[in-house]
């Protein structure tokens, strides 16, 4: 008795400890937000610092608060459209006196995302004022925004070397093989190729045919901002003979750089924060290196979007696409929906613009948010599609709903195909001496059975549930887009389009990002020009959930840079182990029917979400495309 009742004085006392720390962290962390400025900012008027330490995305993922309370950071994302508004409000804003890009440590984005903000830092540079851009090492993404820089800056030690879309994608048959798990695939769509690391040890000719053609366009699309950008820039030589480039230079991939134009200045970080202070100014008695600081989150805050006029829906569907209810980064179909429904509740709304961003995913989750959009269709509301950087499966299952449909000429769109993979482990049980039995009083009881395997009768059920999802994608997009349903399956089969080939065969209308849209909408509502503004249907981040993002983000300016080169290089390799720990997890767990873009995977795409299987679930609600 004495030693259940120490036992419990224990756990009693390890209870009070534990809430007194959460209290404590609660407390102090609220303190810091309240005693702290708006974002942080030192100065209101110097240099613009933007210090993209992370990816840019449609919408950024929410923290969570066991990441916090842990005492990790984790990688800020920075949204699009704040990144452009806070560059177009800067280029006439007397006191931000030059704009700065730190890209050490820059995450990438899609090309699209990346383009948009790359000619909104040429906006900046055009309106006469400098743009100053750094880094040990750019990436392709990185030097398509520091190309449009007044002055790019590598570190001597660094230098940057292009490495253009492709590279190895992991294969998992041998693996599999050897494990004796049995991948049962069933597709429709002959370029559906995500399912082939799963079933292949190597591309096939179709998979490979569309990659190519895909990579080729962005990369041409790339290069040709390039040269916009900088015509004097000798970038050829780095991307055919990038070897000869390098030796002549002596191994100097700084000095290299330097020489071909590519860059304009070598310096340290020190060289480069005292170049900026010449601009911005610095305060009296500061140390060497240190300048007039606008932090990048002050400013977003200080310069909110408009709210004058009629209002315009914007609803974003970000993400994988996956039933039920998401965070913000995902697009749950009951979430995504009911913010639709609420906003047109209000009766307020004029028009809707969907912005779409997303690489596919669960089909039930996307007919949920169709179905919700053809509600605004129901009270008479014009319905405009933006396709941001990736619309493609269930991305454009829900771009369907639009009256028109606007791309960027490097969205990524398409992929109207559907796959399904359900591995099953009797092989790998028969390795190990474990053996199954049962009884059934149905043909498909206790089906997919992932010990014994599928039967007959199961899979010729999830084949024809495929082809049956199939049908139903091509004749909405054949609905939408005033086609045959013959001529849709010619450019469906899971082929992935860039946008400027989607709209050569109609898939999309019209090129244009985000504003584009929204203007559209308002002209099909009959506004004037300067009567609307941009209403976003989305949850609002609580106290909470700002907090956890103040405790998580880590804004050290001097925080570890990104490498030289080929510290550049050995972190992307790196990243393909992450990726097989993800693939792995994906085939070990089960995957719902649905469709990924395996081309999207080496652009920005996230990893896909995970879902339990049933066979009512696979059957009923989880065919995605």
């Amino acid at each position: 008795m004495k030693l259940v009742r120490g036992a419990w004085k224990l756990l009693v006392g390890i209870k009070d400890a534990l809430v007194l720390i959460a209290m404590l962290l609660f407390f102090g962390v609220l303190f810091g937000a309240l005693a702290a400025r708006p974002g942080g900012s030192t100065t209101r008027q110097g240099a613009l610092l933007l210090k993209l330490d992370g990816p840019i995305v449609e919408q950024p993922n929410e923290p969570g608060a066991l990441v916090s309370l842990s005492g990790s950071s984790t990688t800020p994302e920075y949204r699009l459209r704040d990144l452009v508004r806070a560059l177009d409000k800067a280029k006439g804003d007397g006191d931000v006196k030059v704009v700065v890009l730190d890209l050490d440590s820059f995450g990438g984005g899609y090309p699209a995302a990346v383009n948009e903000v790359a000619d909104a830092v040429r906006r900046v540079r055009d309106s006469g004022k400098p743009v100053l851009a750094y880094a040990t090492a750019y990436t392709d993404s990185g030097y398509r925004l520091a190309a449009n820089a007044s002055e790019i800056w590598v570190n001597p030690m660094g230098g940057s070397l292009f490495m253009g879309p492709g590279g190895s994608q992991l294969y998992y048959k041998g693996l599999i093989d050897k494990l004796g798990v049995t991948a049962h695939v069933y597709r429709v769509g002959k370029y559906k190729s995500f399912v082939e690391p799963y079933t292949r040890d190597a591309a096939s000719p179709e998979a490979k045919e569309e990659v190519v053609k895909l990579y080729q366009v962005l990369f041409a699309q790339w290069q040709d901002a390039i040269t916009k950008a900088r015509p004097k820039a000798k970038i050829t030589p780095f991307l055919t003979q990038p070897d000869k480039v390098i030796v002549a230079a002596q191994g100097n991939v700084a000095q290299a750089n330097l020489d071909a134009g590519l860059v304009d200045k070598l310096g340290t970080r020190l060289d480069f924060d005292k170049r900026v202070a010449e601009i911005a100014g610095v305060g009296s008695g500061k140390a060497a290196g240190t300048f007039n600081t606008i932090k990048y989150d002050g400013y977003v805050s200080r310069n909110p979007l408009p709210t004058g006029g009629a209002a315009i829906g914007v609803l974003t569907v970000a993400g994988d696409i996956i039933d039920g209810k998401s965070t913000a980064g995902s697009a749950g179909g009951d979430t995504v929906a009911k913010l639709l429904l609420d906003g047109l509740a209000k009766k307020t709304l004029k028009a809707l613009v969907v912005r779409v961003d997303s690489p596919g995913g669960s089909a039930l989750a996307s007919e949920t948010m169709r179905r919700a959009i053809q509600e605004a269709k129901a009270q008479k509301l014009p319905v405009v599609v933006s396709m941001g950087s990736v619309a493609a499966s269930g991305g454009y299952w829900v771009s369907t709903a639009g009256d028109r449909i606007f791309a960027e000429p490097t969205t990524i769109t398409g992929s109207i195909g559907i796959f399904g993979i359900i591995p099953t482990f009797e092989n790998t049980l028969k390795k190990i001496g474990i053996t199954t039995d049962g009884v059934k009083t149905t043909p498909i009881s206790g089906q997919p059975d992932i010990y014994a395997g599928t039967n007959a009768e199961t899979d010729a059920i999830f084949q024809a549930g495929i082809e049956n999802g199939y049908r139903q994608f091509i004749t909405r997009v054949a609905t939408a887009r005033h086609m045959t349903p013959q001529r849709v399956d010619e450019i469906g089969q899971g082929r992935v389009w860039d946008g400027g080939t989607a709209r050569q065969i109609g898939l999309v209308d019209q090129f244009g990002g985000l504003d584009d849209a929204v203007a559209a909408a308002a002209k099909l509502a009959g506004l004037k020009s300067d009567g609307y503004h941009a209403e976003y249907l989305e949850k609002r981040p609580g106290m909470l959930a700002k907090l956890i993002a103040q405790l998580t983000r880590d804004d050290d300016d001097d925080a570890a840079a990104g490498g030289d080169a080929f510290t550049r290089i050995a972190a992307q390799h790196r990243a393909l182990f992450a990726q097989a720990l993800g693939d792995v997890k994906r085939i070990g767990t089960g995957a719902a029917i649905q469709a990924r873009c395996l081309e999207c995977e080496g652009l920005g795409a996230s990893a896909p979400a995970q879902e339990d299987v049933t066979l009512m679930n696979l059957i009923l609600a989880r065919f995605g495309w």
